[in-house]
C-alpha cells in the first residue's frame, strides 16, 4: 500500500507551483508531477526532503533527477497519449512513472541490476504498466522499435546512432550531451538521413555507461 499523506500531496502542490514559476508551461507535465508521489521512489530517510527541487541519491552512485529536470525533459518530448516511448536509464523509475501518468507506452532500460529490480517493484506497486529491461541503453531495444519518442536520463558523450535508427520519422530524441556538464539536445528525425537539432541550456547528469552490470 502506498503511503501518500495530505502532507505529501501539499508538498507536491508547492513543487508544481515552483516548477511553473521556473518556466514549465505544459499543464499535462505539471499535472503528472502533482499526481506521482516522488517520496515513494526514495529511501524513507529522505522523506522530509523528497519534494525539494533537487537531485537525491538512490544507490549505485545514481540519483533521482531534480524535478525541474524531469519536467523540462518531459516537456521537450511533446507527448501525446499512447506515444511509444523508449527511456534510457530507468533509475528510481520516477521519470518512468511521470511518462506513464501521461498515458505513454513506456519501454525503459536500466544497466544497474539492483535499480532495475527495485524499479520493477515500485512500478508494480504504482500499477503502471511500463516494460522494464536490464541491458545496455546505448543499444536501445531494436526488437521493439520504432519509438515515437526517446528520452535519455543520463549524460551521453555523443548521440547514440543505434537510438536514432530506432526513432520514428517525425519523432523526438531528448538527450543531455557532454562530459561533466551536459547541454540538453532535442533531435527531430526528419527523414532516415536528416535530423534537426535544438539545444536547451546546461544540466548536470550522471554519465551514461556502456554495457550492463550484473
Amino acid at each position: 500500500m502506498i503511503n501518500d499523506s495530505f502532507k505529501h500531496k501539499g508538498l507536491r502542490k508547492v513543487l508544481v507551483e515552483e516548477l511553473a514559476k521556473k518556466g514549465i508551461t505544459d499543464t499535462n507535465v505539471l499535472e503528472a508531477i502533482g499526481q506521482v508521489p516522488r517520496h515513494i521512489f526514495l529511501d524513507s530517510s529522505l522523506d522530509n526532503i523528497a519534494y525539494q527541487d533537487k537531485a537525491l541519491p538512490i544507490g549505485c552512485n545514481q540519483t533521482i533527477s531534480q524535478p525541474y529536470t524531469v519536467a523540462f525533459q518531459t516537456q521537450l518530448l511533446e507527448l501525446s497519449p499512447r506515444d511509444k516511448v523508449l527511456e534510457i536509464g530507468t533509475g528510481s523509475a520516477y521519470q518512468t512513472s511521470i511518462l506513464c501518468e501521461m498515458q505513454a507506452r513506456v519501454f525503459s532500460i536500466e544497466r544497474h541490476k539492483p535499480l532495475y529490480i527495485r524499479a520493477k517493484s515500485v512500478l508494480s506497486l504504482m500499477k503502471y504498466s511500463a516494460k522494464c529491461f536490464f541491458g545496455d541503453g546505448y543499444k536501445g531495444l531494436p526488437n521493439y522499435a520504432p519509438f515515437d519518442k526517446i528520452i535519455i536520463t543520463c549524460g551521453a558523450k555523443e548521440i547514440p546512432n543505434a537510438l536514432l535508427t530506432q526513432l520514428k520519422i517525425g519523432g523526438y530524441l531528448v538527450v543531455p550531451i557532454g562530459e561533466s556538464i551536459q547541454t540538453m539536445h532535442r533531435i527531430k528525425k526528419v527523414s532516415d538521413t536528416e535530423f534537426l537539432t535544438e539545444k536547451y541550456g546546461s544540466f548536470k547528469f550522471v554519465p551514461m555507461l556502456e554495457d550492463r552490470e550484473s
